[in-house]
């Protein structure tokens, strides 16, 4: 007698949150590398006989006062706030995930040190702390990366020296060095991918944040700077309007809640993933 053994489909195994947050992402991803195959307009080019157009079949989210295309600049945003919330996050990642390693597996002074550094990081609200450095630096893009990276990596370190420290007390960790492994081999080769795993959940997280970051910093002059079309920008320049044409702000604003959703969703997803084949 044969029993006929049946699969589960792919998709019933990949958690909602998960499948969900990737279509948004993956939407957005089209949109940031192909934005002029979308993008019905210039997203800079000015018409003075269409300022402040309300949306219509022409305009289908109006013109802002320069009468430039709101939803063609939505679709070029895509290419700005998406590098955002890539270089925004994973220059800290790497840099994090390097010293937390080394911290967390070296302990005693180095471990030391390191905690008092977390502890200065945190005392101040993560927010001021770009926004000061923007500002000595200099508004743009560039430099806001520069800032994010500074401050970001202690986050990222914190978590993976905490991994790090319950992956080295375990058996396999002491038999590589009873094989006479070095530590560098025993940290990147063996301790490090066991323990990056909370790392990248949180990357996930933190590219939402860096996109709210980013149009925040665009909305006080700090990021992207106009005519760029970004959303924080865009928001900018049309909060001055909202009484007589408020699709220039809320339009931009609707696009990072549903990108900023898109990662919350992955990194939630993500995490159930991991938490179901434990």
């Amino acid at each position: 007698m044969t029993v006929a053994l049946t699969r589960r489909p792919v998709l019933r195994l990949i958690p909602r949150p998960l499948l969900f947050g990737g279509i948004l992402i993956g939407l957005s991803l089209v949109l940031a590398v192909f934005p002029a195959v979308f993008a019905p307009y210039d997203p800079i080019a000015f018409d003075y006989n269409a300022l402040l157009a309300p949306p219509s079949r022409a305009h289908l989210m109006g013109t802002d006062n320069f009468g430039r295309d709101v939803l063609s600049r939505v679709i070029h945003a895509f290419t700005i706030d998406m590098q955002i919330a890539f270089f925004g996050t994973v220059f800290p990642f790497v840099i994090g995930t390097l010293v937390g390693a080394l911290v967390g597996y070296a302990g005693g002074t180095a471990d030391a040190v390191f905690g008092r550094v977390v502890d200065a990081v945190i005392t101040f609200p993560f927010l001021v702390l770009v926004i000061a450095i923007v500002s000595v630096l200099g508004p743009g893009l560039v430099n806001m990366y520069i800032a994010l990276g500074v401050v970001g990596w202690v986050f990222y370190a914190r978590i993976i020296a905490s991994e790090i420290k319950i992956q080295k007390r375990l058996d396999y960790a002491d038999a590589g060095r009873a094989m006479g492994y070095t530590p560098m081999r025993i940290i990147f080769r063996h301790l490090l991918p066991n323990a990056i795993t909370p790392g990248i959940v949180y990357l996930m997280t933190d590219m939402a944040l860096a996109i709210l970051l980013g149009s925040s910093l665009g909305y006080l002059g700090l990021g992207a700077q106009p005519p760029t079309a970004e959303w924080g920008v865009q928001i900018a320049e049309g909060k001055n309007f909202m009484s007589t044409a408020w699709w220039i702000s809320v339009f931009p604003g609707i696009a990072i809640v549903l990108t900023g959703l898109g990662f919350s969703l992955i990194g939630d997803g993500m995490a159930e993933l991991l938490r179901t084949r434990k």
